[in-house]
Protein backbone atom coordinates (compact mmCIF):
# COMPACT_ATOMS: atom_id res chain seq x y z
CA UNK A 1 0.00 0.00 0.00
CA UNK A 2 1.35 3.40 -0.97
CA UNK A 3 1.78 6.07 1.69
CA UNK A 4 1.63 8.86 -0.88
CA UNK A 5 -1.50 10.95 -0.67
CA UNK A 6 -3.49 12.33 -3.59
CA UNK A 7 -2.65 15.82 -2.36
CA UNK A 8 0.93 16.79 -3.17
CA UNK A 9 2.02 20.00 -1.41
CA UNK A 10 4.60 20.51 -4.17
CA UNK A 11 1.76 21.20 -6.62
CA UNK A 12 1.19 24.59 -4.98
CA UNK A 13 4.53 25.76 -6.43
CA UNK A 14 3.11 25.15 -9.92
CA UNK A 15 -0.08 27.18 -9.46
CA UNK A 16 1.30 29.98 -11.63
CA UNK A 17 1.62 27.54 -14.51
CA UNK A 18 -2.16 27.19 -14.66
CA UNK A 19 -2.07 29.92 -17.32
CA UNK A 20 -0.27 27.61 -19.77
CA UNK A 21 -3.50 26.19 -21.14
CA UNK A 22 -5.41 29.48 -21.22
CA UNK A 23 -3.15 32.47 -20.78
CA UNK A 24 -5.86 35.08 -21.25
CA UNK A 25 -8.17 33.79 -18.53
CA UNK A 26 -5.31 32.73 -16.28
CA UNK A 27 -3.77 36.19 -16.42
CA UNK A 28 -7.15 37.79 -15.71
CA UNK A 29 -7.58 35.55 -12.68
CA UNK A 30 -4.14 36.34 -11.27
CA UNK A 31 -4.56 40.08 -11.89
CA UNK A 32 -7.92 40.05 -10.10
CA UNK A 33 -6.59 37.80 -7.32
CA UNK A 34 -3.68 40.15 -6.74
CA UNK A 35 -5.97 43.17 -6.62
CA UNK A 36 -8.31 41.47 -4.14
CA UNK A 37 -5.49 41.08 -1.62
CA UNK A 38 -4.28 44.68 -1.83
CA UNK A 39 -5.01 46.75 1.27
CA UNK A 40 -8.28 48.64 1.01
CA UNK A 41 -11.08 48.88 3.55
CA UNK A 42 -9.43 45.78 5.04
CA UNK A 43 -5.73 45.44 5.73
CA UNK A 44 -3.66 42.79 3.97
CA UNK A 45 -3.38 41.06 7.38
CA UNK A 46 -7.16 40.96 7.83
CA UNK A 47 -7.62 39.64 4.31
CA UNK A 48 -5.07 36.92 4.97
CA UNK A 49 -6.96 35.78 8.09
CA UNK A 50 -10.20 35.72 6.09
CA UNK A 51 -8.46 33.68 3.40
CA UNK A 52 -7.16 31.25 6.01
CA UNK A 53 -10.66 30.78 7.43
CA UNK A 54 -12.25 30.35 4.00
CA UNK A 55 -9.49 27.89 3.06
CA UNK A 56 -10.65 25.68 5.88
CA UNK A 57 -14.34 26.12 5.04
CA UNK A 58 -13.78 25.05 1.43
CA UNK A 59 -11.23 22.45 2.58
CA UNK A 60 -8.46 23.40 0.16
CA UNK A 61 -5.18 21.96 1.43
CA UNK A 62 -3.17 24.13 -0.95
CA UNK A 63 -4.89 27.28 0.34
CA UNK A 64 -4.49 26.16 3.95
CA UNK A 65 -0.74 25.75 3.40
CA UNK A 66 -0.40 29.06 1.57
CA UNK A 67 -2.45 31.13 4.01
CA UNK A 68 -0.91 29.54 7.08
CA UNK A 69 2.42 30.84 5.81
CA UNK A 70 0.93 34.18 4.73
CA UNK A 71 -0.83 34.91 8.03
CA UNK A 72 2.33 34.08 9.99
CA UNK A 73 4.36 36.35 7.69
CA UNK A 74 1.83 39.13 8.28
CA UNK A 75 2.26 38.87 12.04
CA UNK A 76 -0.76 36.78 13.02
CA UNK A 77 -0.31 34.50 15.98
CA UNK A 78 -1.55 30.95 16.49
CA UNK A 79 -4.48 32.04 18.65
CA UNK A 80 -5.75 34.47 15.99
CA UNK A 81 -5.35 31.84 13.28
CA UNK A 82 -7.25 29.20 15.25
CA UNK A 83 -9.98 31.69 16.14
CA UNK A 84 -10.42 32.44 12.44
CA UNK A 85 -10.72 28.69 11.74
CA UNK A 86 -13.34 28.39 14.49
CA UNK A 87 -15.32 31.25 12.96
CA UNK A 88 -15.30 29.44 9.61
CA UNK A 89 -16.30 26.20 11.33
CA UNK A 90 -19.18 27.88 13.14
CA UNK A 91 -20.50 29.40 9.91
CA UNK A 92 -20.14 26.12 8.03
CA UNK A 93 -21.83 24.19 10.85
CA UNK A 94 -24.59 26.77 11.12
CA UNK A 95 -25.16 26.68 7.38
CA UNK A 96 -25.62 22.92 7.60
CA UNK A 97 -27.98 23.16 10.55
CA UNK A 98 -30.11 25.98 9.14
CA UNK A 99 -30.89 23.75 6.17
CA UNK A 100 -32.42 21.40 8.72
CA UNK A 101 -35.38 23.78 8.77
CA UNK A 102 -36.00 22.88 5.13
CA UNK A 103 -35.98 19.20 6.04
CA UNK A 104 -38.31 19.82 8.98
CA UNK A 105 -40.78 21.76 6.83
CA UNK A 106 -40.74 19.06 4.14
CA UNK A 107 -41.16 16.25 6.66
CA UNK A 108 -44.08 18.05 8.37
CA UNK A 109 -45.73 18.64 5.01
CA UNK A 110 -45.37 14.98 4.04
CA UNK A 111 -46.73 13.74 7.36
CA UNK A 112 -49.92 15.80 7.14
Amino acid sequence: MSSKSYYDPEDLKNFGKITEWNKNLGDKFFDWYGDVFQPGALTAREKSLIALAVSHAVQCPYCIDAYTVDTLEKGCNEEEMMEAVHVASAIRGGATLVHGTQMMKKAKKLSM
